[in-house]
């Protein structure tokens, strides 16, 4: 018979993605894509790194309602809405580059999703709840904030202070509709390092719209 093997990982979600801005010393290992060379998105991120771990990661011997009450425990009260972020996403994209420009860490900060939107509004209703893609929600908010850590870090070492087009941005043609949730996915706008050619890329990760806020997922970039 499979033996289950307990991996102990801790993970304090009460660590907000808020401190990304702190982490800007965390290089990024490479810059990911698909076989045609589009970026991979949070959720295609997650789906193969759960087809390509260990069945001890994703087959718990707990249900994952039971992760998630403890997930949740360190959250604190349940929030109503996402809070920050912009009232649309043309205007949070805007903001975006307003802050690269500037090098506001803390409109950064106020743009992306914190641990306990992640725990209360986001989680619930991802794909990551069931099989196949079955992910506990201390794992994947450990992927979040690792991929916004490191793109974070390599966003403001090159393109700190220079202009991005928001205008010029575009997004995946149709969004996915998770519950209450609408996620933008694809996102990429124009912008120069200095001394380099004006180009598109991906500076950020998911646009997460719920009853009309729209917030980053995470800062996971080309860099």
């Amino acid at each position: 018979p499979r033996r289950h093997i307990r991996n102990r990982i801790v993970v304090k979600p009460h660590a907000s993605l808020q401190t990304v801005a702190l982490l800007i010393s965390v290089a990024c290992a490479g810059a990911c894509s698909q076989g045609d060379g589009r970026p991979i998105s949070e959720g295609a991120r997650a789906a193969q790194t759960v087809a390509e771990s260990p069945p001890t990661h994703v087959d718990s011997i707990l249900p994952i309602e039971e992760h998630l009450r403890r997930f949740r425990l360190d959250l604190g009260a349940e929030p109503a809405a996402l809070s920050g972020g912009a009232r649309s996403r043309d205007a949070l994209v805007a903001r975006f580059a307003r802050a690269l420009t500037e090098r506001d860490t803390a409109a950064f900060a106020d743009m992306l999703l914190t641990g306990a939107e992640f725990g209360w509004l986001y989680y619930p209703h991802t794909r990551f709840t069931a099989p196949p893609y079955r992910l506990a929600p201390e794992l994947l908010w450990m992927q979040i904030q690792n991929g916004s850590s490191r793109g974070f870090g390599r966003l403001l070492d090159r393109l700190g202070g220079t202009t991005a087009d928001a205008g010029t941005y575009r997004c995946a043609p149709e969004p996915i509709v998770e519950g209450p949730n609408t996620l933008w996915e694809g996102c990429v706008l124009t912008a120069a390092a200095p001394g380099a050619e004006p180009k598109e890329i991906r500076l950020f990760g998911s646009i997460l719209e719920r009853d009309g806020v729209f917030k980053f997922v995470s800062y996971t970039n080309d860099f």
